[in-house]
C-alpha cells in the first residue's frame, strides 16, 4: 500500500544525550527541507540516537542513529515510498526488540510526543490520577500507596505509604513534599530522562503526594547539571499553573499546592535526605542525625515527604490504575517495576523498564548485546559507585531488593555498568575510597578519615607491602565504616571495596 508522505509527522527526541549526539544538526538539516519536527522525549535507545520517527497515520516507524548527512537519501526515500529500503530503516518503533520487550508503567509515555504538550498528556492517562485523588480523602490516598507495595527508587527502598502515613499523622502544620532529583549515581539517567521527556508526570505525583498528606508547598531538589530538566520543568510548572493543576485552586477542588524547582552546587552528598534539606535551607550539605525523622522534623523542622523522582513518578500510575494493578507487577516484597540504566563498557546502553525479578545476565546479554570492546564481560557494577561489583556467578540473582541485600549487594537507583576483563578491579575498589574522600561531607569520622586511610591500606596491598595484615586491616576498616558512619556514604563505601577483593582477588 502506498503512503503519502507528504502528511508525515516527524519526531527528533529533545533530550540532553539525542542533543549530545547531534540532534540539534539534523532538526537544522531537517527545516532546511522544509520539515518542521516535533521535538519528543527519547525513548530511551541510547544507541539509537539520534532516533527519527516518521508517522503516517496510525503508522510510527523509525530511523537511527541519523547525522544530518543522511537527511537528503531519508527524505528521497520517504518522498518515494522506499522507507524500508533504507539502510537506518528499523521498522515500527514499537516493535523495536529492545522496547518491545520492555513493560513500560513510568516511562509508557517518553518518547510519545512533545513533553511540554499538556493536551498530549492527558490523551495517554494524564492527571487521572490526581482527578481521581481529588474525589478521595488523604488517608485513603495514602492507603492505595501502601497497598501498591510501593518502595522507594532511590536507595533505601522504604515503603513510601509508611513515609507519607508518618507525615500525615502529624498535627495541623506546615508540611512539604520534596523531590530528590540530585542523581548522581554513575551510570544514572533515568531521573533526567523522566523530567525531560515526561515532566507532568512528575509534577502530578507530587501534586497528588500533596493533597494526601496535607502538604501544601513542594520543591523539586535538581541537580545542578541538567539545565534541560531545569528549562522543561520551569516550563512544564507554569503550564500546569495555568492550567489549574496546580496553584490556590487545583481542578476547582479548592485545594491547593505549590510547586518550585531548586538548583543544587553539585555535592553527591546531597542525594543523602537530610543534606539535601540543608542545602535546600541554604545552609551547607551535611548530613543530619536521625532521629528525629525529615517525616516529622524535615524541611525547616516541619513534617516532610523526601521521595526520589521515580518513586513520585510511580505515584499517578497507582492513583490512575489502582493499587492492585501496580503490585501485580514485581517479586516478594518489590512490587511494581524496576527502571534500569544500562552503561559502561555495554553494546546496547540505554534505558530499560522492567518488573522486578529480571536477572542481570538477561539485562546484559539480552537488552545489551554485550560489551562494546567485544570483550568478556568481567563485572557489572549495580547501585552506582557505592554498588558492590558482581562477578558472572552472580548474575543470575534476581534483580530485587532482597535477593540483592542476601548477597551483599542493593539494587538502589537502578544504574548498572559494564566492565569488561581488561578493567583492574583493585583500581576500582581503590577509586570507592578516593570518591569517598572527596565526596564526604566531613561530619563523621569513619567516612572522613576511614576512607582516607583506606586508599593508604589499598596501596600497601597493590605493593605487597605486608599484604597479609593490610587485607585484614582493610576489613577491619570497612567493618568500622559500614557500622559506624553517620549515613550511607561511609556505610556503603565497603560495597564495591569488599566485592572487589572478594571476587576478583587476583587484580590486587
Amino acid at each position: 500500500m502506498k503512503r503519502d508522505y507528504s502528511k508525515a509527522i516527524f519526531y527528533l527526541p529533545r533530550d540532553t544525550t539525542a542533543k549530545a549526539l547531534g540532534a540539534q544538526a539534523v532538526e537544522k538539516k531537517l527545516k532546511s527541507r522544509g520539515i518542521e519536527p516535533i521535538r519528543n522525549g527519547s525513548r530511551g535507545m541510547f544507541w539509537l540516537e539520534p532516533l527519527l520517527e516518521v508517522a503516517v497515520g496510525n503508522q510510527r516507524v523509525a530511523f537511527g542513529p541519523v547525522s544530518p548527512e543522511d537527511v537528503d537519501c531519508l527524505v528521497e526515500a520517504l518522498r518515494k515510498d522506499d522507507a524500508e529500503a533504507h539502510p537506518l530503516y528499523l521498522g515500527p518503533v514499537e516493535k523495536i526488540e529492545y522496547l518491545a520487550n520492555q513493560q513500560r508503567l513510568t516511562f509508557a509515555r517518553a518518547g510519545h510526543g512533545d513533553p511540554l504538550c499538556l493536551d498530549n498528556y492527558q490523551s495517554l492517562h494524564g492527571f487521572n490520577g490526581l482527578r481521581n485523588a481529588l474525589e478521595m480523602s488523604s488517608q485513603d490516598i495514602v492507603n492505595h500507596i501502601k497497598d501498591s507495595g510501593l518502595r522507594g527508587r532511590g536507595g533505601a527502598a522504604f515503603p513510601t505509604g509508611i513515609k507519607w502515613q508518618t507525615v500525615l499523622d502529624q498535627p495541623e502544620q506546615q508540611k512539604y513534599i520534596v523531590c530528590n532529583a540530585d542523581e548522581g549515581d554513575s551510570g544514572t539517567f533515568a531521573d533526567r530522562l523522566l523530567m525531560e521527556a515526561d515532566p507532568y508526570q512528575l509534577i502530578e505525583g507530587m501534586t497528588i503526594a500533596g493533597i494526601a498528606v496535607g502538604a501544601t508547598q513542594g520543591y523539586i531538589y535538581l541537580r545542578s547539571e541538567y539545565p534541560a530538566a531545569l528549562e522543561v520543568l520551569n516550563i512544564a510548572i507554569e503550564r500546569s499553573n495555568v492550567a489549574g493543576f496546580l496553584g490556590a485552586d487545583i481542578c476547582g477542588s479548592g485545594r491547593t499546592f505549590h510547586l518550585e524547582v531548586r538548583l543544587g552546587a553539585g555535592a553527591y552528598i546531597c542525594g543523602e535526605e537530610t543534606s539535601l534539606l540543608e542545602s535546600l535551607e541554604g545552609k551547607r550539605g551535611t548530613v543530619r542525625y536521625k532521629p528525629p525523622l525529615p517525616a516529622i522534623e524535615g524541611l525547616f523542622g516541619m513534617p516532610t515527604v523526601v521521595n526520589n523522582v521515580l518513586t513520585l513518578a510511580a505515584v499517578s500510575t497507582v492513583l490512575d490504575r489502582g493499587p492492585e494493578y501496580y503490585k501485580d507487577f514485581g517479586i516478594g516484597r518489590s512490587r511494581g517495576t524496576l527502571v534500569l540504566q544500562l552503561a559502561g563498557n555495554v553494546k546496547r546502553g540505554g534505558l530499560i523498564e522492567m518488573p522486578f525479578g529480571i536477572t542481570l545476565r538477561q539485562l546484559f546479554e539480552e537488552f545489551g548485546q554485550g560489551t562494546h570492546s567485544g570483550r568478556p564481560a568481567k563485572a557489572i557494577q549495580v547501585g552506582g559507585p557505592l554498588g558492590a561489583f558482581l562477578p558472572e556467578t552472580q548474575w543470575d540473582t534476581a534483580l530485587d531488593y532482597e535477593s540483592f541485600a542476601a548477597i551483599g549487594a542493593m539494587v538502589g537507583h537502578g544504574g548498572v555498568v559494564v566492565f569488561d576483563d581488561t578493567a583492574d578491579m583493585a583500581a576500582q575498589a581503590r577509586f570507592a575510597m578516593e570518591f569517598c574522600v572527596i565526596e564526604s561531607c566531613g561530619k563523621c569520622t569513619p567516612c572522613r578519615i576511614g576512607s582516607v586511610r583506606g586508599m593508604e591500606v589499598i596501596d600497601r596491598i597493590t605493593s605487597n607491602d605486608d599484604r597479609d595484615q593490610n587485607i585484614i586491616l582493610l576489613n577491619d576498616l570497612c567493618d568500622t565504616m559500614e557500622h559506624g558512619s553517620l549515613c550511607a556514604m561511609g556505610g556503603m563505601t565497603p560495597f564495591p571495596v569488599r566485592s572487589a577483593l572478594n571476587h576478583f582477588g587476583g587484580d590486587f
